[in-house]
């Protein structure tokens, strides 16, 4: 039995076995079709769901939705957001200062859970990145305008997984 198992030890390490079962699995992937997506022109489908870049939205008549009550900067686990408001000559509070630091976000979505008036949320849109120092901090005006670019994108969705909510 001994001497079976050692000729068998052998006769597989002179054939180099080992070499020829990972040649085998490699003939059997390089004959098979290709899941490689050529990114730029070829994107994979994203979920209703999907958490990418912030946006802040405005209702219909152009006024943002934002009401400064500071629960998403309270919620938020990573400390990202951060938050100055002021009373206005009507009495409504508004934001003067809405930052979000892209560095610090975890894109876990609680912020968009908390907001009591849908103003803050995050778009299906990834393809972002930031070539200078300072680009990170999403201010007020760049939210704003994402949402607005956005928009069509973000009420479609939103009524997609209205019934989720």
């Amino acid at each position: 039995m001994k001497l079976l198992k050692g000729l068998k030890h052998y006769f597989k390490s002179f054939l180099l076995w080992e070499l020829l079962v990972g040649l085998k699995l490699t003939g059997k992937h390089f004959f098979s079709s290709k899941v490689t997506l050529q990114y730029p022109e070829e994107k994979t489908p994203h979920s209703v769901r999907f958490r990418g870049i912030h946006a802040l939205r405005r209702y219909s008549n152009g006024e943002e939705r934002c009401i400064a009550c500071k629960l998403c900067e309270a919620v938020c686990p990573a400390l990202a957001i951060t938050i100055e408001a002021e009373p206005r000559a009507d009495g409504s509070r508004r934001t003067t200062l809405y930052e979000i630091d892209l560095f610090k976000c975890i894109y876990c979505g609680f912020c968009e859970e908390a907001c009591p008036v849908d103003a803050i949320v995050e778009t299906g849109f990834s393809d972002y990145h930031f070539e200078n120092r300072g680009e990170n901090i999403l201010t007020k005006e760049k939210l704003l305008a994402i949402g607005d670019r956005y928009e069509q994108q973000i009420a479609m969705d939103r009524t997609v997984d209205a019934q989720y909510r």
